[in-house]
């Protein structure tokens, strides 16, 4: 639980800006969002090999050199 203190010569602008970095710092926010609704198991499981296929996808579309192209023939030539 965010808790802060309002100093006596502290507006109350300053005293919200403190309220949303504690917020955020203690990410009360995202744990929200993630016990707002019940996701069964195997739901949670497809959901967790789907994060980490795409996870995989963006780490491996880096490493790959840039002249290189999926498909023989060039750059979507063929068609």
């Amino acid at each position: 639980m965010a808790l802060i203190f309002v100093n006596n010569n502290e507006s109350i602008e300053s005293a919200l800006r403190r309220f949303k970095r504690k917020v955020i710092s203690e990410e009360i926010i995202k744990d929200l969002k993630k016990h707002a609704h019940f996701i069964p198991p195997g739901q949670k499981a497809k959901l967790k090999s789907a994060n980490a296929r795409k996870r995989n996808r963006r780490r491996f579309r880096q490493q790959r050199p840039m002249n290189s192209s999926p498909r023989p023939g060039g750059m979507g030539q063929g068609r």
